[in-house]
């Protein structure tokens, strides 16, 4: 099975697919215009993307081997998954595949906020060191409002009672 990768992935993941035999994996320098992807996607049983490149109708319907769209990501925005179903092509995502990064990076921005860090490093950076102006607040029994309890508000309400915050 001829699986083109179109966007930067994990090396991890570029691994996974290159220890399975049966897979002859093409790994694209750098994501291509429709028009230079074309040709490639011809050969194509599987696509892999982020969300860089774009595939679309005239793609897909120049690679009739084309069996499956993986999107490493959320959405499926940049497939037309229309053109797709047409021509029995399944289409997958990883709606899960950031969702503790993304829960980690708001709540750690949560911190730093609280803990004034961006002010006082910049301070620092300044040659200054006002020790008081960068005194912060604990989170320990703050309430903490999430909007959308999804997979992501989920994971940082976890992270927020860890800290002895209340959610809301």
């Amino acid at each position: 099975m001829n699986v083109v990768i179109c966007d930067p992935i994990s090396p991890k993941g570029i691994a996974n697919f290159k220890e399975r035999s049966e897979f002859n994996v093409i790994v694209l320098e750098k994501p291509l215009p429709e028009a230079e992807l074309l040709p490639i996607a011809a050969e194509a049983e599987a696509m892999v993307v982020r969300s860089e490149t774009k595939i679309t109708r005239r793609i897909i319907e120049s690679a009739p081997g084309l069996r499956v769209i993986g999107r490493a990501g959320v959405g499926v925005d940049n497939v037309d998954v229309e053109a797709a179903t047409e021509h029995g092509v399944v289409v997958m995502n990883t709606p899960s595949g950031n969702t503790i990064s993304t829960a980690e990076l708001t709540f750690s921005m949560l911190m730093a906020l609280a803990r004034k860090i961006p002010q006082a490093h910049g301070s620092m950076t300044a040659g200054k060191w006002d020790r008081k102006s960068f005194k912060g607040i604990e989170l320990c029994n703050k309430t903490l409002g999430i909007l959308g309890m999804g997979r992501i508000g989920t994971e940082v309400a976890k992270r927020a009672l860890a800290f002895g915050m209340k959610v809301v």
